[in-house]
């Protein structure tokens, strides 16, 4: 009987340690599946946080291309302007230099009814030219006058350069 106790309170000691088992047993299952959950919720935060790294990525990369184009685009656009201003500095002279001429042909426009006259033979020279001079220079073009104009950078007497200039403002060079 003894051993009967005995073996009675060593089953009841073994029933509460399974007990004390299958309840920790029970606890851990529990942990173990709040823990998979909370995995699985941070692979889908991982999956998500993933997909829209790689959204912006393509955003950027596509934004990146856009600016490569337009940029490829501007630098062709500049390369054109330059090209032209490049010609058209090659094409027209400077602006003092238009000036200047605008200038001098204004001044000749005012003096030539003076000249006229005067080479008309119906008034004195203008500005002082002595009659010596003046009859020199009535034969306009004459190899002296031209030798003159060179020496002086004068441009040679006469209306031929004036209309060679004109044709060649109204060119539109």
């Amino acid at each position: 009987m003894l051993f009967a106790v005995v073996r009675s309170e060593l089953n009841s000691r073994y029933m509460l340690k399974m007990k004390s088992y299958l309840a920790q047993e029970v606890d851990l299952s529990k942990i173990h599946e709040n823990i998979l959950s909370r995995r699985v919720k941070l692979l889908q935060q991982m999956e998500n946080c993933l997909e829209n790294h790689e959204a912006e990525k393509r955003c950027r990369h596509q934004e990146v291309d856009a600016a490569f184009k337009r940029n490829r685009t501007l630098l062709d656009d500049i390369e054109v302007a330059e090209k032209r201003l490049h010609t058209r500095a090659h094409l027209l002279p400077h602006p003092n230099i238009l000036n200047l001429e605008t200038q001098y042909w204004a001044s000749v426009e005012e003096t030539i009814p003076k000249w006229e006259q005067f080479l008309l033979g119906k008034t004195q020279a203008p500005f002082g030219v002595s009659k010596h001079e003046a009859v020199k220079r009535k034969g306009t073009g004459s190899p002296e006058t031209v030798q003159t104009a060179k020496n002086k950078d004068l441009p040679p007497p006469g209306l031929n350069s004036k209309l060679s200039l004109r044709q060649h403002n109204l060119a539109g060079c």
